[in-house]
């Protein structure tokens, strides 16, 4: 099951995704018919109700399909996606060199991690699909991406054991995890470098747990049509489950927490020379099962 949050008809909305190209307005769906579960409003309140929230919108969308309801379809050319959690999102928690490959680009043998480097993004960050990526040439010349799966928390936890962990994910969806790299080395730590504004963009699309194995999510990247990075999430040093149980030690994790599990290689840092991003550019992460994210650089 897949649902996005999408602008439309002047109001954000909850949608379920159906099939390429077509949506269901949930809370119109439900209204039609006339059932008793009150659709949330935002995909943060969604997150809160977990595996209930998706068994309640698949027996909506069920019903719309086996009834040929059509007052609440729309197809994809009438929204705009947004983030699925659009600001102001809540924690945006990201895994640094959580692939082998990666760390050694970025350095060498000695970069791979015995435990997770772990960081965060000002929430101020967040886009959705489509929207432009500011440049910020006056702060930064070396704006770099890096294409993630991203992971939304569900069920409330803390000391969550890895055994555990798939029980507190609400959902996965895609994320580039746009970089200044000066920045980045400059103030070694990660902050500043992550958290310029339009640096985190998110989305299309949120899938269940039971429909996508996060395990072993294939993970492209394009620049301008080039192949740039490709990776699967079974390659992981540290694996989904494995990054909840070391983040929730002595930390609550919130429905609505993102945890954005790491970047392959193939990052414009890694070139020589180096290939950042430039006004115009075009890119597209793609995740087997979720979609394509797609944001240009503003001209």
């Amino acid at each position: 099951m897949k649902t996005a949050t999408i602008f439309h008809q002047g109001r954000e909305k909850l949608a379920a995704v159906i099939e390429e190209g077509k949506l269901i307005d949930l809370a119109l769906a439900q209204s039609l018919k006339k059932g008793t579960y009150q659709v949330p409003g935002t995909m943060l309140e969604a997150a809160a109700e977990g595996s209930y929230f998706w068994k309640e919108i698949k027996d909506v969308t069920a019903w719309v399909l086996e009834q040929h309801v059509t007052e609440c379809l729309y197809p994809w050319n009438e929204v705009k996606f947004q983030a699925p959690i659009p600001k102001p999102v809540k924690n945006i928690i990201c895994a640094g060199k959580n692939y082998t490959e990666h760390a050694l680009e970025m350095g060498s043998a000695n970069d791979i991690p015995a435990d997770p480097i772990i960081f965060t993004k000002a929430p101020t960050t967040v886009i959705g699909p489509e929207e432009n990526i500011h440049p910020h040439a006056g702060v930064t010349g070396e704006a770099d991406y890096e294409g993630e799966i991203a992971v939304i928390i569900g069920k409330k936890g803390r000391d969550i054991k890895e055994g555990e962990a798939g029980n507190h994910i609400f959902g996965f969806t895609l994320l580039n995890d746009v970089t200044a790299r000066d920045l980045q080395t400059r103030h070694k730590q990660f902050f500043l470098g992550k958290s310029l504004d339009t640096f985190c963009p998110m989305g299309p699309v949120v899938v269940s747990p039971d429909e996508l194995d996060g395990k072993n999510i294939g993970l492209k990247t394009y620049v301008n049509g080039e192949l740039r990075q490709q990776t699967s999430t079974s390659k992981m040093i540290f694996s989904i489950e494995k990054l909840i149980e070391i983040i929730s030690r002595g930390m609550t994790l919130e429905p609505g927490d993102i945890i954005a599990t790491g970047t392959p290689a193939g990052v414009g840092k890694g070139f020589s020379p180096a290939r950042y991003l430039c006004s115009g550019d075009e890119i597209v992460i793609q995740g087997e099962g979720i979609g394509e994210l797609r944001n240009k650089v503003r001209e």
